[in-house]
């Protein structure tokens, strides 16, 4: 099935918020992560949806959504976001696949706004300290600087970042669309407010709660993850009662894009249980 890209429209707390759905059945819905889109879901969405009534969106300040001066893009402002975009689609207890940030947004959902799931997958979360690779640190720490870079060298830096959460490395195509959202004068002053307004605080919120989650988790990542080393997973792993975990051999980061096709089976036989 061919997915295309996100075109319904949901006006949130903090700005429109595009997104899609493929399929037929039981709800699925997937989060994406920073600095990325629903696009790295793409592959997996097409596997699921004969399954599955699988929905897809970018957050705000990401991918086809709205990106603007002063927009609210944290993690705080994406929670509520998440719960506000399960309402207005009516799912009362979907099942949840999440990325990355996207894996703290929907956290966060469940732990403080109440969003129920029946099941949750996490794909090499953000939900532990330390925060992000060794790059993401150090623009956060100089956004001011970073921000001014030259239009070519912006693009070449994000590029080459988003290029480093991949094992296998990514094809031209795919890195040009997972870049093209972050360039122009709008896409490169979004990229460094999403970086800008990260605080690991968000997560540290919620980080005592894990031990309450009741639902069934799935936890998978890839072994050659350099932005999330495999060592947190596992440390994540070991707070969440009955959680199920995944590890696949080979892939970086971005585990649906190095491995598609072994997380698409974990996820298949997860979410069907």
């Amino acid at each position: 099935m061919d997915v295309q890209g996100p075109t319904e429209e949901f006006a949130s707390s903090a700005g429109t918020v595009r997104w899609g759905a493929v399929g037929a059945g039981e709800p699925v819905v997937l989060l994406h992560g920073t600095p990325f889109s629903s696009f790295v879901w793409r592959d997996v969405a097409a596997a699921l949806a004969p399954r599955y009534r699988v929905h897809f969106w970018d957050m705000p300040g990401y991918g086809t959504s709205e990106m603007r001066s002063g927009q609210p893009v944290s993690l705080a402002a994406q929670g509520r976001v998440f719960a506000e975009l399960l309402t207005h689609w009516g799912l009362r207890s979907p099942r949840v696949v999440a990325h990355d940030f996207g894996g703290a947004v929907a956290l966060r959902a469940h732990l403080l706004h109440g969003a129920a799931y029946s099941r949750l997958a996490l794909v090499s979360p953000v939900a532990l300290a330390p925060w992000g690779s060794p790059f993401f640190r150090l623009v956060g720490e100089h956004t001011e600087v970073f921000e001014q870079l030259p239009p070519a060298l912006h693009r070449a830096l994000v590029a080459e970042y988003v290029s480093s959460a991949s094992a296998q490395g990514l094809r031209p195509g795919v890195l040009d669309r997972l870049v093209e959202p972050w360039t122009g004068p709008e896409g490169q002053a979004a990229f460094y407010r999403q970086i800008e307004q990260a605080d690991q605080a968000h997560t540290d919120e919620v980080q005592g709660l894990y031990p309450d989650i009741a639902m069934p988790v799935l936890l998978a990542w890839g072994e050659q993850d350099t932005w999330i080393p495999p060592e947190r997973s596992r440390r994540l792993a070991a707070m969440i009662p009955g959680l199920r975990t995944c590890p696949i051999e080979g892939a970086g980061h971005l585990v649906q894009l190095d491995a598609p096709a072994q997380l698409t089976a974990a996820l298949v036989d997860f979410l069907q249980a």
